[in-house]
């Protein structure tokens, strides 16, 4: 099966790194088109992806835009269009990996007559899209798509909520590679004295810097535990979020937690950073269509607080495999990282079973293997 696969973004995000491990299996026979250049393009180069950029020009629609907005696109989309529609001739299938591909791949599916599957990494939700950004998202899915693929029940559901059609949707959750998140002792030890982090009880939140993220809630949780927790933020700002950045510093400053709070930035290696962690946090104050880290943070061996919401509800089964805290409620989180603190025998038993839980539900040879059976069907239909 040949496959052309379209994804807007130059920055490797969760759907990017998805993508790669969707690839992979195809390389020998697909070809991922960018509508942007980035270093998401040197990274599908590394997995010997083959990879083009197919416009350098910004297609200016965001996840907010209005209607008269998105019309005002359509023009800089035709000459893109005209080249995924040559591109495609060539493949078997056109693979649409995120919204504004979706776009591009519902014109470039009916010009070239090749089948269009649409993988959904998003809730379609109010609190994420537009309502215009909405209908065309499920409209185009809707006339065009032989397949969505949802990366969770709660993508799913947004979707046929949102007038999705449900006959054309299937749920398959992110792959991983559990060998790629095993670490040597000597690293750990080394990586926490480089960091001053030693005789610490180590919280991890690992995201990129953003008020719907959660940093804050995090920071406010810990200036109500013991003094031995700290906290590592992991991370960056992204899309202009500088201000919430200077935000976290002086929320910070104001609770005294100077010597308990410690800024990485972006870092590359996050197996290493998660596995000298004691526990990782995710705090998304809106429901996350999958929630990547958390499923990382359990291969690691880590127990995972997140926000009772979204996909995180389908990956965390509490008291078992990690913790689920209400979004946004600090004072919950603050206990539950208390106790994981003071109750470390438990805690680590429920790290154990948060490996082993994601290393037989998200080995990356099951979920390509479903993935495989989705396409071979939509191709023969």
């Amino acid at each position: 099966m040949k496959i052309l696969f379209l994804d807007q973004s130059g920055k490797p995000g969760g759907a990017e790194l998805c993508l790669i491990d969707i690839a992979k299996p195809y390389k020998d026979k697909c070809l991922v088109g960018l509508f942007a250049d980035g270093s998401f393009r040197n990274l599908l180069e590394k997995n010997q992806i083959p990879v083009e950029v197919l416009t350098t020009q910004q297609i200016q629609v965001r996840k907010e835009s209005s209607f008269a907005q998105g019309l005002g696109s359509l023009s800089q989309l035709i000459p893109l269009i005209t080249k995924v529609v040559q591109r495609a001739k060539q493949f078997d299938v056109i693979y649409a990996n995120t919204q504004k591909a979706l776009v591009v791949g519902a014109l470039a599916s009916f010009f070239s007559r090749r089948p269009l599957v649409y993988h959904l990494h998003d809730i379609l939700s109010p609190e994420h899209f537009s309502s215009t950004n909405r209908r065309i998202a499920v409209t185009l899915a809707n006339r065009s798509a032989s397949l969505v693929i949802a990366n969770s029940e709660a993508s799913k559901t947004a979707f046929i909520a949102a007038g999705g059609n449900s006959k054309i949707v299937e749920v398959v959750y992110n792959g991983f590679e559990p060998a790629n998140f095993k670490v040597q002792e000597s690293e750990i030890k080394q990586i926490k004295q480089e960091l001053e982090l030693e005789g610490q009880f180590i919280v991890g939140h690992f995201s990129r810097l953003a008020p719907w993220k959660g940093q804050h809630i995090l920071i406010e949780a810990l200036s109500q535990c013991p003094q031995e927790v700290t906290v590592i933020l992991v991370g960056d700002a992204l899309f202009g979020e500088q201000e919430y950045v200077q935000h976290l510093h002086q929320q910070v400053t104001k609770l005294g937690l100077e010597n308990r709070v410690k800024f990485l930035g972006f870092r590359s290696e996050i197996p290493l950073l998660m596995t000298a962690c004691d526990v990782v946090a995710h705090t998304s104050t809106a429901a996350e269509p999958f929630g990547r880290v958390i499923v990382e943070a359990m291969l690691c061996g880590k127990p995972v607080i997140a926000a009772k919401a979204g996909g995180a509800i389908e990956l965390v089964e509490h008291g078992i495999n990690g913790f689920l805290v209400i979004p946004g409620d600090v004072g919950e989180l603050a206990r539950v990282i208390t106790n994981c603190f003071q109750e470390r025998e438990k805690t680590v038993t429920i790290a154990n079973n948060a490996r082993t839980t994601a290393s037989q539900r998200f080995d990356v040879t099951v979920i390509n293997q479903q993935i495989a059976k989705l396409l071979n069907t939509t191709i023969s239909n």
